[in-house]
């Protein structure tokens, strides 16, 4: 089936409030990899974003003035997920408002009457009962790298949502190190990406009186034991 992992992005937390959707991202899987396939788009709303929500995705009041609103791109979105499995985590939140800003521009048609609904959320509480199963805690428990991260978007957290489903679905089943997993190119059990980052290690030279320290511990040992073997072996002996 053709999968659709989607996020938004939205002026507060309360679509019944009057609240609307300001960013829509979505990301095309099938067969369990990304098809490069995407839907992305900004909406201006009809009220102003609330700072609360600002905070979380950097999203400014001034940015969306010149952006379409929701009834000008509807249909069009329509017709990008129509058919898929929608992946989304903590699905309630998206799909509440989704379907209020359908009702609200004259669109009759429910999220789940044109998609099935997967609720990584609910599949990650399941699985992973009593810890954190937040989408950044996912990440760090999955290996994932989200260091890019620093507010959320609706795009980039579709991507990274990708790779959580993966790993929350299955994850890698051989090292992939070179080496063939008996499945081809197009295995249903590999992952897009698991890109974990790390540090650079220092390297810490020694200095000089560091170096002559250590010389003199050398010869003392090259004294005590009567020819070293490494004296014997830099003079061919």
């Amino acid at each position: 089936m053709r999968q659709i992992i989607l996020d938004t992005e939205t002026t507060g937390i309360d679509p019944e409030a009057g609240h609307n959707i300001i960013e829509i991202g979505c990301v095309e899987m099938v067969r369990r990899k990304l098809t490069g396939n995407t839907w992305h788009h900004y909406l201006k709303p009809d009220r102003t974003v609330e700072t609360e929500a600002i905070e979380v995705h950097g999203i400014t009041n001034e940015f969306l003035e010149d952006k379409p609103k929701f009834a000008s791109l509807g249909a069009d979105f329509l017709n990008f997920v129509r058919g898929a499995e929608l992946i989304i985590h903590n699905a309630a939140f998206d799909i509440g408002f989704l379907n209020t800003e359908l009702a609200r521009n004259g669109f009759s048609e429910r999220m789940e009457d044109i998609c099935t609904i997967t609720d990584t959320l609910a599949m990650a509480r399941k699985k992973h009962p009593g810890q954190r199963n937040s989408l950044d805690a996912l990440c760090r428990r999955y290996g994932i790298d989200n260091s890019h991260r620093e507010l959320h978007g609706a795009l980039l957290d579709s991507e990274i949502l990708a790779d959580v489903y993966l790993f929350l679905t299955g994850g890698q089943t051989a090292l992939q190190l070179g080496q063939s997993s008996g499945q081809g190119d197009d295995s249903d059990d590999e992952p897009i990406r698991r890109v974990v980052t790390h540090s650079p290690l220092a390297v810490v030279r020694a200095s000089a009186d560091e170096l002559r320290q250590h010389d003199a511990f050398i010869q003392l040992l090259d004294k005590k034991s009567d020819g070293a073997v490494w004296r014997q072996l830099d003079l061919g002996e």
